[in-house]
């Protein structure tokens, strides 16, 4: 079965360096219980809040233990993304942490800059993950 991807979404995906965001999660994820996602989507029908919770879901990210993932969600045809954080993480960051870090993925963004932008977030929602929920060592 071939994967098959709608136009913005293979052109967005062809622009990130996957391997500096697979390095930015697992070093992120070394310092904490938390997880962190990045998903890149197909135009979507619908708003994207609705997608986000869905994708979460689909993605196991509002299973884990102490509900504290991260989903970073691209809608590459729409120019958008969400970044959404489950119950835990979000009761201790607060709604503002979340639009600092959208502002600055999206100031990246607008430069072109799609990898470091996503890095941006996955660093930022990696800090507080450990502040809050650090690693058993």
């Amino acid at each position: 079965m071939a994967l098959v991807f709608r136009r913005h979404q293979k052109e967005f995906l062809a622009r990130l360096d996957v391997g500096a965001l697979e390095t930015a999660i697992r070093a992120a994820e070394r310092e904490t219980t938390g997880e962190i996602r990045v998903a890149v989507l197909p135009r979507l029908r619908g708003g994207l809040e609705k997608a986000v919770v869905h994708a979460a879901e689909r993605l196991g990210m509002t299973r884990t233990k102490e509900r504290n993932g991260v989903l970073i969600l691209v809608d590459p045809a729409h120019r958008t993304f969400l970044v959404w954080g489950d119950t835990a993480i979000h009761e201790r960051v607060g709604e503002n942490f979340w639009k600092e870090v959208a502002a600055a993925i999206e100031t990246r963004f607008r430069a072109g800059d799609f990898t470091g932008g996503l890095v941006h977030g996955i660093e930022a929602a990696g800090r507080e993950l450990a502040a809050h929920f650090p690693a058993s060592r």
